[in-house]
């Protein structure tokens, strides 16, 4: 039996992009730019990777025609990776080939630790071939070779956006320790600030978020050339300080009728999601 979607409504906007489009304008009214992530992932099936990728298409393409501020977030799976790694390149430079036509920004989200060496691979191959202006990827910090790819990416120019990682991951690829993890976090934000044009500095974590920003006030970063994100349902009021404040701001708005791994995941963060999902059931 399929979880009814009031269980989700927290994190995920909708599910079809026609009932996103109205939650994307008020962000956008309220100086937040927008990620819309058509939420899915390990595609088996040719037929619907196939639609996947006319569906990101069609899904570039109605943010041109709706106005909204938003760029938009991928799964290398959903493109067919689990499939063929050739199929699924020539599934993103189809993608991303769409994107640069129509101006418009692709990023790639960073999957399970099993993908994360193909996804890192897949990535340097899209950067060679369209920039850092049309195609971007996710590093998570707990990683223990992120270090590594923080610092290659950097070279290569590409466009990061760092967060701690929402997967459960082995001791032996993965810090394990909060402390530890903000720690390495903090390096690589720096990190990038440093070496790239515009790092994508993706937490809800106020230690860190304070962090960034004496950072960037102790070596003069000007606000326009760094980015906090945020996902959809969460630190909402945050959000809408840091841009009023003058600081870029994003929010990562999920949808779609696939959203279970995704809400799952966000119950596993943190207990008070699990208190506000209760509450939204009753609210109805």
């Amino acid at each position: 039996m399929k979880l009814p979607f009031i269980f989700a409504k927290r994190f995920v906007a909708g599910e079809t992009f026609e009932q996103t489009i109205n939650k994307v304008k008020d962000l956008n009214q309220k100086k937040i730019k927008v990620s819309l992530d058509l939420l899915g992932e390990n595609v088996t099936d040719r037929k619907v990777a196939d639609e996947t990728v006319a569906a990101y298409i069609d899904l570039v393409k109605g943010i041109e025609e709706n106005g909204l501020d938003s760029t938009i977030s991928i799964k290398l799976t959903m493109l067919g990776l689990d499939i063929d790694r050739d199929y699924c390149r020539d599934n993103l430079f189809k993608l991303l080939s769409v994107a640069k036509a129509n101006k418009r920004f692709v990023r790639i989200d960073m999957e399970g630790s099993p993908y994360t060496q193909v996804s890192v691979e897949m990535y340097k191959e899209a950067l060679a071939k369209f920039g850092s202006k049309v195609v971007g990827l996710v590093l998570q910090a707990y990683l223990k070779r992120t270090e590594v790819d923080v610092n290659e990416l950097a070279k290569l120019g590409g466009d990061i956006r760092i967060c701690k990682g929402a997967y459960k991951e082995p001791a032996e690829i993965a810090i394990k320790e909060m402390p530890e993890i903000r720690k390495a976090y903090l390096r690589y934000a720096k990190h990038l600030i440093d070496n790239t044009a515009y790092p994508r500095i993706a937490t809800h974590d106020d230690e860190l978020i304070d962090a960034v920003l004496a950072y960037t006030k102790e070596k003069n970063i000007s606000k326009d050339r760094f980015e906090f994100q945020m996902l959809y349902g969460l630190r909402q009021n945050t959000c809408e300080k840091l841009a009023a404040e003058g600081y870029n701001v994003r929010v990562y708005v999920p949808y779609g009728t696939m959203w279970l791994p995704y809400f799952t995941r966000r119950l596993a963060e943190r207990k008070e999601n699990i208190f506000f999902v209760l509450t939204a059931m009753f609210k109805g």
